[in-house]
């Protein structure tokens, strides 16, 4: 992912948070906005503390990136989400984490549907 493809400052995310729609399950929470004059995606990542030690909140992130790139294809283009990992995030492995995301982006409705 490129610095283009992230959300890094605050206003831009409580922007999401605020006009955004939320959609979750046990392992994720997403925000999703759309922006109208927007190219590309764009993430924002919150892995709390509660959720464990600076290792397993990289690996969380790392994982949750390597979804979205390999779900560019699919995903929605216009729009910003910021992805709030849940405790149970911790356990998953990337295919785990894969798959959880998918489903809440399906509930979302943002992903491109298989034809």
């Amino acid at each position: 992912m490129n610095k283009r493809q992230r959300i890094k400052k605050n206003e831009d995310f409580q922007k999401v948070f605020k006009k955004g729609r939320s959609f979750a399950n046990r392992q994720f929470v997403v925000y999703c906005l759309t922006k109208e004059a927007q190219e590309e995606f764009r993430i924002g990542l919150s892995v709390s503390k509660k959720i464990g030690k600076a290792v397993t909140r990289n690996q969380i992130k790392r994982y949750i990136r390597q979804t979205f790139l390999e779900l560019k294809d699919e995903v929605r283009q216009d729009m910003d989400y910021v992805i709030i990992a849940r405790h149970q995030a911790a356990t998953l492995d990337f295919h785990e984490t894969k798959k959880s995301l998918q489903h809440v982006l399906k509930v979302a409705k943002v992903l491109k549907q298989p034809k």
